[in-house]
Protein backbone atom coordinates (compact mmCIF):
# COMPACT_ATOMS: atom_id res chain seq x y z
CA UNK A 1 0.00 0.00 0.00
CA UNK A 2 1.09 3.76 -0.73
CA UNK A 3 -0.28 7.03 0.26
CA UNK A 4 -1.88 9.28 -2.35
CA UNK A 5 -1.64 13.76 -1.74
CA UNK A 6 -4.54 13.84 -0.21
CA UNK A 7 -3.58 10.98 2.24
CA UNK A 8 -5.61 8.60 0.74
CA UNK A 9 -4.49 4.75 0.53
CA UNK A 10 -3.87 3.62 -2.77
CA UNK A 11 -2.40 -0.61 -3.94
CA UNK A 12 0.89 -0.13 -5.03
CA UNK A 13 1.47 0.09 -8.40
CA UNK A 14 -1.95 2.03 -8.76
CA UNK A 15 -2.79 5.66 -8.68
CA UNK A 16 -6.08 7.45 -8.00
CA UNK A 17 -7.34 7.42 -11.20
CA UNK A 18 -7.03 4.27 -12.39
CA UNK A 19 -9.19 2.93 -9.85
CA UNK A 20 -13.04 3.08 -9.27
CA UNK A 21 -14.53 3.82 -6.27
CA UNK A 22 -17.93 3.81 -5.61
CA UNK A 23 -20.02 6.80 -6.00
CA UNK A 24 -20.61 7.87 -2.28
CA UNK A 25 -16.52 7.90 -2.21
CA UNK A 26 -16.88 11.12 -4.33
CA UNK A 27 -19.61 12.72 -2.35
CA UNK A 28 -18.90 15.66 0.20
CA UNK A 29 -19.54 15.15 3.43
CA UNK A 30 -19.58 18.21 6.20
CA UNK A 31 -21.26 16.62 8.72
CA UNK A 32 -19.03 13.22 8.74
CA UNK A 33 -16.90 13.86 11.74
CA UNK A 34 -19.76 15.73 13.92
CA UNK A 35 -22.01 12.03 13.13
CA UNK A 36 -19.03 10.15 13.71
CA UNK A 37 -18.47 11.61 16.64
CA UNK A 38 -21.85 11.39 17.92
CA UNK A 39 -22.02 7.11 17.21
CA UNK A 40 -18.70 7.33 19.14
CA UNK A 41 -20.33 8.74 21.70
CA UNK A 42 -23.76 7.23 22.16
CA UNK A 43 -21.65 3.96 22.24
CA UNK A 44 -19.45 5.09 25.45
CA UNK A 45 -22.53 6.05 27.35
CA UNK A 46 -23.84 2.88 26.58
CA UNK A 47 -21.08 1.06 27.92
CA UNK A 48 -21.08 3.35 30.52
CA UNK A 49 -24.06 2.66 32.12
CA UNK A 50 -24.04 -0.86 31.12
CA UNK A 51 -23.71 -2.89 34.28
CA UNK A 52 -25.96 -0.60 35.86
CA UNK A 53 -29.27 -0.82 33.73
CA UNK A 54 -28.09 -5.03 33.68
CA UNK A 55 -28.36 -5.22 37.67
CA UNK A 56 -32.11 -2.80 37.61
CA UNK A 57 -33.40 -6.29 36.33
CA UNK A 58 -31.70 -8.27 38.56
CA UNK A 59 -34.62 -8.76 41.56
CA UNK A 60 -37.24 -9.84 38.28
CA UNK A 61 -34.59 -12.73 37.86
CA UNK A 62 -33.33 -13.74 41.36
CA UNK A 63 -35.85 -14.38 43.76
CA UNK A 64 -35.63 -15.31 47.51
CA UNK A 65 -34.77 -18.62 48.57
CA UNK A 66 -33.61 -19.86 45.08
CA UNK A 67 -30.34 -21.97 44.67
CA UNK A 68 -28.54 -20.51 41.62
CA UNK A 69 -25.69 -22.04 39.49
CA UNK A 70 -22.93 -20.24 37.37
CA UNK A 71 -19.70 -21.27 35.72
CA UNK A 72 -16.31 -19.61 35.89
CA UNK A 73 -15.40 -16.13 36.40
CA UNK A 74 -17.38 -13.37 34.83
CA UNK A 75 -17.75 -9.30 35.73
CA UNK A 76 -21.21 -9.23 34.39
CA UNK A 77 -22.70 -12.16 36.00
CA UNK A 78 -21.14 -11.55 39.45
CA UNK A 79 -22.35 -7.60 39.49
CA UNK A 80 -25.68 -9.07 38.59
CA UNK A 81 -25.86 -11.42 41.48
CA UNK A 82 -24.27 -8.94 44.16
CA UNK A 83 -27.17 -6.17 42.88
CA UNK A 84 -29.54 -9.07 43.71
CA UNK A 85 -28.01 -9.69 47.31
CA UNK A 86 -27.85 -5.87 47.58
CA UNK A 87 -31.30 -5.37 47.51
CA UNK A 88 -31.89 -8.26 50.62
CA UNK A 89 -32.70 -11.09 48.61
CA UNK A 90 -31.42 -14.35 50.39
CA UNK A 91 -30.37 -16.79 47.96
CA UNK A 92 -27.56 -19.76 47.45
CA UNK A 93 -25.08 -19.37 44.46
CA UNK A 94 -23.12 -22.92 43.53
CA UNK A 95 -19.89 -22.19 41.07
CA UNK A 96 -18.47 -24.61 39.02
CA UNK A 97 -14.70 -24.18 39.41
CA UNK A 98 -14.33 -23.60 35.36
CA UNK A 99 -10.94 -26.11 34.80
CA UNK A 100 -8.60 -25.94 33.83
CA UNK A 101 -8.24 -21.97 34.14
CA UNK A 102 -10.30 -22.28 37.66
CA UNK A 103 -12.11 -18.49 37.11
CA UNK A 104 -14.91 -19.96 39.24
CA UNK A 105 -12.50 -20.07 42.65
CA UNK A 106 -12.15 -16.10 42.24
CA UNK A 107 -15.52 -15.77 41.10
CA UNK A 108 -16.17 -18.08 44.52
CA UNK A 109 -14.65 -15.36 46.31
CA UNK A 110 -15.61 -11.97 45.17
CA UNK A 111 -19.50 -13.28 45.88
CA UNK A 112 -18.68 -14.68 49.31
CA UNK A 113 -16.66 -11.15 50.09
CA UNK A 114 -20.44 -9.73 48.83
CA UNK A 115 -21.67 -11.59 52.07
CA UNK A 116 -23.81 -13.99 49.48
CA UNK A 117 -23.95 -18.17 50.15
CA UNK A 118 -21.55 -19.52 48.04
CA UNK A 119 -20.27 -23.13 47.46
CA UNK A 120 -17.53 -24.03 44.64
CA UNK A 121 -18.39 -27.71 42.80
CA UNK A 122 -16.06 -29.65 40.38
CA UNK A 123 -17.41 -29.32 37.04
CA UNK A 124 -17.86 -32.96 37.48
CA UNK A 125 -20.12 -32.53 40.08
CA UNK A 126 -22.27 -30.18 37.86
CA UNK A 127 -24.82 -33.16 36.31
CA UNK A 128 -24.73 -34.69 40.17
CA UNK A 129 -26.09 -30.88 41.41
CA UNK A 130 -28.28 -29.68 38.71
CA UNK A 131 -31.50 -31.20 40.19
CA UNK A 132 -31.40 -29.14 43.21
CA UNK A 133 -31.13 -25.90 41.35
CA UNK A 134 -33.48 -23.52 40.11
CA UNK A 135 -31.24 -21.52 37.18
CA UNK A 136 -28.53 -21.09 35.70
CA UNK A 137 -26.85 -17.82 35.12
CA UNK A 138 -24.14 -18.58 31.67
CA UNK A 139 -21.78 -15.53 30.81
CA UNK A 140 -21.22 -14.34 26.90
CA UNK A 141 -18.26 -14.16 24.85
CA UNK A 142 -20.76 -13.17 21.81
CA UNK A 143 -24.07 -13.73 21.26
CA UNK A 144 -24.17 -14.87 17.79
CA UNK A 145 -27.44 -14.16 14.77
CA UNK A 146 -29.22 -17.44 15.04
CA UNK A 147 -29.63 -16.88 19.34
CA UNK A 148 -27.00 -18.96 19.77
CA UNK A 149 -24.07 -17.94 22.50
CA UNK A 150 -20.36 -18.54 22.79
CA UNK A 151 -19.12 -18.74 26.52
CA UNK A 152 -16.14 -20.10 28.37
CA UNK A 153 -15.13 -23.69 27.81
CA UNK A 154 -16.92 -26.32 29.65
CA UNK A 155 -20.29 -23.91 29.80
CA UNK A 156 -21.62 -25.99 26.96
CA UNK A 157 -21.69 -29.10 29.25
CA UNK A 158 -23.72 -27.50 32.02
CA UNK A 159 -26.35 -26.07 29.47
CA UNK A 160 -27.31 -29.50 28.19
CA UNK A 161 -27.41 -30.97 31.87
CA UNK A 162 -29.81 -27.89 32.95
CA UNK A 163 -31.89 -29.06 29.53
CA UNK A 164 -31.44 -32.67 31.11
CA UNK A 165 -33.55 -31.46 34.46
CA UNK A 166 -35.65 -28.76 32.83
CA UNK A 167 -33.92 -26.06 34.75
CA UNK A 168 -34.00 -22.42 32.80
CA UNK A 169 -30.85 -21.00 30.98
CA UNK A 170 -30.48 -17.27 31.61
CA UNK A 171 -27.71 -15.37 29.66
CA UNK A 172 -26.16 -11.90 31.27
CA UNK A 173 -24.65 -9.96 28.53
CA UNK A 174 -24.28 -6.39 26.94
CA UNK A 175 -25.58 -5.39 23.58
CA UNK A 176 -22.08 -4.84 22.45
CA UNK A 177 -21.33 -8.53 22.49
CA UNK A 178 -24.25 -9.13 19.75
CA UNK A 179 -22.42 -10.14 16.57
CA UNK A 180 -24.16 -10.68 12.71
CA UNK A 181 -22.12 -14.14 12.83
CA UNK A 182 -23.47 -17.22 12.34
CA UNK A 183 -22.23 -20.78 13.46
CA UNK A 184 -21.78 -22.44 10.23
CA UNK A 185 -18.38 -23.83 11.65
CA UNK A 186 -19.23 -25.22 14.43
CA UNK A 187 -16.52 -24.55 17.50
CA UNK A 188 -14.71 -22.94 15.18
CA UNK A 189 -16.88 -19.63 15.23
CA UNK A 190 -15.14 -16.78 17.16
CA UNK A 191 -13.05 -19.58 19.31
CA UNK A 192 -9.45 -20.08 19.94
CA UNK A 193 -7.57 -22.91 20.61
CA UNK A 194 -4.52 -22.91 23.50
CA UNK A 195 -1.66 -24.78 24.38
CA UNK A 196 -2.27 -27.88 26.31
CA UNK A 197 -0.51 -27.56 28.89
CA UNK A 198 -3.24 -26.08 31.16
CA UNK A 199 -4.31 -30.16 30.94
CA UNK A 200 -1.47 -32.43 30.49
CA UNK A 201 2.40 -31.65 31.69
CA UNK A 202 4.87 -31.49 28.45
CA UNK A 203 6.68 -34.38 30.37
CA UNK A 204 4.04 -36.67 29.66
CA UNK A 205 4.13 -36.47 26.41
CA UNK A 206 6.83 -39.16 26.04
CA UNK A 207 4.88 -41.60 26.95
CA UNK A 208 4.20 -44.28 24.25
CA UNK A 209 0.05 -43.74 24.92
CA UNK A 210 -0.01 -40.19 25.29
CA UNK A 211 2.08 -39.65 22.43
CA UNK A 212 -0.74 -40.89 19.81
CA UNK A 213 -3.31 -38.63 21.96
CA UNK A 214 -4.62 -35.51 20.15
CA UNK A 215 -5.09 -32.55 22.83
CA UNK A 216 -7.68 -29.62 22.12
CA UNK A 217 -7.75 -27.37 24.50
CA UNK A 218 -10.46 -24.72 23.41
CA UNK A 219 -11.22 -21.03 24.99
CA UNK A 220 -14.76 -21.31 24.28
CA UNK A 221 -17.70 -23.57 23.57
CA UNK A 222 -20.62 -23.10 21.63
CA UNK A 223 -24.00 -23.50 22.80
CA UNK A 224 -27.27 -24.03 21.03
CA UNK A 225 -30.11 -21.41 21.12
CA UNK A 226 -32.53 -24.64 22.21
CA UNK A 227 -30.39 -24.54 25.41
CA UNK A 228 -30.42 -20.81 26.17
CA UNK A 229 -34.04 -19.88 27.90
CA UNK A 230 -33.63 -15.81 28.26
CA UNK A 231 -30.94 -13.33 27.29
CA UNK A 232 -30.97 -10.39 29.71
CA UNK A 233 -29.19 -7.43 28.07
CA UNK A 234 -28.70 -3.39 29.56
CA UNK A 235 -32.31 -2.79 26.84
CA UNK A 236 -34.38 -5.87 28.37
CA UNK A 237 -34.81 -9.34 28.30
CA UNK A 238 -35.43 -11.27 25.17
CA UNK A 239 -35.50 -14.97 23.93
CA UNK A 240 -32.95 -16.47 21.56
CA UNK A 241 -35.43 -15.61 18.89
CA UNK A 242 -35.44 -12.30 18.96
CA UNK A 243 -31.71 -11.60 18.85
CA UNK A 244 -32.26 -11.60 14.83
CA UNK A 245 -34.56 -8.87 15.08
CA UNK A 246 -32.27 -7.11 17.61
CA UNK A 247 -29.63 -7.53 14.89
CA UNK A 248 -31.73 -5.40 12.22
CA UNK A 249 -32.16 -2.70 15.14
CA UNK A 250 -28.12 -2.80 15.81
CA UNK A 251 -26.47 -3.02 12.30
CA UNK A 252 -27.23 -1.60 8.67
CA UNK A 253 -27.43 -3.60 6.07
CA UNK A 254 -24.58 -2.35 4.66
CA UNK A 255 -22.53 -3.50 7.59
CA UNK A 256 -23.45 -7.60 6.97
CA UNK A 257 -21.65 -7.37 4.00
CA UNK A 258 -18.31 -7.85 6.21
CA UNK A 259 -19.67 -11.17 7.73
CA UNK A 260 -20.72 -12.99 4.54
Amino acid sequence: LMGGAGGDIFPAGCDAGSINFPPHYYQRRDDLRQSVMEAIQEMMSELEDLHKNINEQATQHIHAGEIILTYALSKTVGLFLKAAAAKKRKFQVIVCEGAPHFGGHAMAKELAEAGIDTTVIHDAATFAIMARVNKVLLPAHAVLANGGLIAPSGSNMVALAAKQNSVPVVTVAGMFKLCPMYPHEGQDTLNDLISPSAVVDYGLIGDPVLSEVEFVNPVHDYIKPELIDLYVTNIGGFQPSYIYRLLAEYYHGDDWEAFE
